[in-house]
This record gives C-alpha cells, sequence and structure tokens, in this order.
C-alpha cells in the first residue's frame, strides 16, 4: 500500500481594490515613503474598505478563486480550516460561515488562530487529516481583516499590516510529493509583546476599553523582531539540516510577509539567493493568515512538479515554525 502524502494541488487568491500608498500615510501622520520602505520593504497594502464585510468575505473570495481555477466542486470538500487572527466575530467560527457560503455543504470547517503563524499550523493541520486517509480534499484558507484592529495614528504598527485572503486546496498523493517534514513552536514568553488587550475574557469590552483604544494591536516592534529574526532562521535551517538538504536543493523559500530584514536574514541563512525567495511585502504588507497563500497566488506560475519549498513564519505568542514542502503539479 502507497503511503498517503498531502499535496497542494490548487492555490487562489484575492486582495482589495483600495490601495493604501506609503503617500497617502505621509498626509495621514509623521511619516515617510523613505522612512517606511527602509524599515520594512512595503510600498502599499490593500485595504477593505467596506464597513458591512469583514473576514469572511476576503476568505470566501479566495476560496471562489481556487474553486474556479481549479474547477472544483465545492460539495466534494470533506474539511475547510479558517486560519485567521481577525474572525468575523466571537463564538460564532468565521470558517463555518465561509464553508456554507462557498456551498461546502458536506465539509466541517473550525477555526485555528496562531498570530501570523495561523496559515502555517492549518498547513500542518490539513496535512494530519489527508494522511489519515479518510478526508480527500481539505481547502484551508489564511485570511485577515487587518485594517479593522488597526489604529491609524499609531505609525508604529499602521504602516505594516493590509487585508488579503489566499486559499489553497490539499489532496491525497501517492507520488511522494506534498508535506514532507515540520517544525512548529511555540513560546508563552511573546504574549506581552504583541497582543490586542481588550475584547477576549480576561478583559472584555467597555465603554474604558474603546476610550483607551485597547481593541487596537498593540508591537513592540524592537522585542518582537529580534525573536522573529533569530528564530524564523532556526527553523528553516533545522528542517533542512535534518532532511538533509542544503540552500541550492531548495527552489523557492516561502516566508511569512512581516518584514523585508526579517526574510532576508531567514535566506541568508539558507544561502538562498533573492530569486529564490517569494516576496510580495512591498505590495501587499503583512496580511498575517494570508502571507503564505497569497505568496503562491503570485508565484504559482513559476513553480514546477517536485519543486522543493521551505514555509516560514512568526507570530504572536509567540508562535513560529517551518514547513518543508514538494510541489505537486506543473503550472497551470
Amino acid at each position: 500500500m502507497s503511503t498517503i502524502t498531502a499535496a497542494i494541488t490548487a492555490v487562489g487568491g484575492y486582495v482589495p481594490d483600495y490601495v493604501l500608498t506609503n503617500e497617502i500615510l505621509e498626509t495621514m501622520m509623521d511619516t515617510s515613503d523613505e522612512w517606511i520602505t527602509t524599515r520594512t520593504g512595503i510600498k502599499e497594502r490593500r485595504i477593505l474598505k467596506d464597513s458591512d464585510k469583514g473576514t469572511s468575505y476576503l476568505a470566501i473570495k479566495a476560496a471562489e478563486d481556487l474553486l474556479k481555477k481549479s474547477n472544483t466542486d465545492p460539495k466534494d470538500i470533506d474539511m475547510v480550516i479558517m486560519a485567521t487572527a481577525t474572525p468575523d466575530m466571537p463564538v460564532a467560527a468565521t470558517g463555518v460561515y465561509v464553508a456554507t457560503q462557498i456551498g461546502a455543504v458536506n465539509a466541517f470547517s473550525f477555526d485555528l488562530v496562531a498570530a501570523c503563524s495561523s496559515f502555517l499550523f492549518g498547513m500542518s493541520t490539513a496535512a494530519k487529516y489527508i494522511e489519515s486517509g479518510k478526508y480527500k480534499k481539505v481547502l484551508l484558507l489564511g485570511a485577515d481583516k487587518m485594517s479593522s484592529i488597526i489604529d491609524y495614528e499609531d505609525r508604529t504598527t499602521c504602516i505594516i499590516f493590509g487585508d488579503g485572503g489566499g486559499a489553497v486546496l490539499f489532496e491525497p498523493n501517492t507520488e511522494g510529493y506534498g508535506v514532507q517534514d515540520e517544525y512548529l513552536r511555540t513560546d508563552g514568553i511573546g504574549r506581552p509583546h504583541l497582543k490586542i488587550d481588550a475584547g477576549g475574557s480576561l478583559l472584555p469590552a467597555s465603554a474604558e476599553t474603546v476610550a483607551n483604544k485597547q481593541h487596537y494591536v498593540f508591537q513592540d516592534g524592537k522585542t518582537v523582531f529580534k525573536f522573529a529574526v533569530s528564530n524564523m532562521a532556526d527553523v528553516c535551517e533545522r528542517v533542512l539540516n535534518r532532511n538533509d538538504i542544503k540552500g541550492d536543493d531548495v527552489q523557492w523559500l516561502v516566508p511569512h510577509q512581516a518584514n523585508k530584514r526579517i526574510i532576508d536574514a531567514a535566506a541568508k541563512r539558507m544561502n538562498l539567493p533573492k530569486e529564490k525567495v517569494m516576496m510580495n511585502i512591498h505590495k501587499y504588507g503583512n496580511t498575517t493568515s494570508a502571507t503564505l497563500p497569497l505568496c503562491l497566488y503570485d508565484y504559482e506560475s513559476q513553480l514546477k512538479k517536485g519543486d522543493k519549498l521551505v514555509f516560514a513564519a512568526f507570530g504572536g505568542g509567540f508562535t513560529w515554525g517551518a514547513v518543508y514542502l514538494t510541489w505537486a503539479y506543473d503550472p497551470k
């Protein structure tokens, strides 16, 4: 009996139409295009301006793009995993609503929340369900409406984040393609450094928390940057070493798009030239759970069957890790 691996067989994506450029931010606060670009690598980001649309809208659009491109019947999907840090609302899972809206009526769904590592952890989860042999089509979505939790008077955070959604379909593979290995880590020491103080059970919403702007993202940039640079590079190197592969063997690094300097550090540790690094941070910013699938969405036409890909992410909590995957299909 052939070993079952979990391979990505289709990709979809969506970003909103509105483009928030560095030049527009210059009119809103004390900042400059040069200051933002030098520190982050970001030139613009997409924003979902519609106040009546949330993260589910981004996920639905990305899923519909995947279903159309791959000619997949949503009724054949067994499971929908919704990776997000900005669910539509508490309690009622966003993924459940998304699954219904796209017609995945035979799937069960749940949300997976691990900050910027949500999609990476979702890859591991989807792979395990496929490898069990019981599930044939698992739709993994990564989407965030980060603009809903950003204070646009805080120049340290508002320059970083954007909105977007991405989708990948996992299916069984018996040729050896798909997820090969993973190394996932967490450390609660990071909780004070990247968080939203209010809105949870620890500090429920009140007039005071709203007035104090405690429902917006807080980030201790220097501490997060320090941890992200070292840890994201470390897990990439570890995955290479324990699979006895070198940078020359890897076709693509697929890094979380948080900061260009962090991405460059991970690539340097792997001895990868910039031509092997997926990068779209300049046009989308950090879309949190959507960064990894949006990289695949943008680079899909350049991927070839058998390509070795290393995915890496770092997020609040702290959460981080790397996944090693071989690509399962040629450009469509």
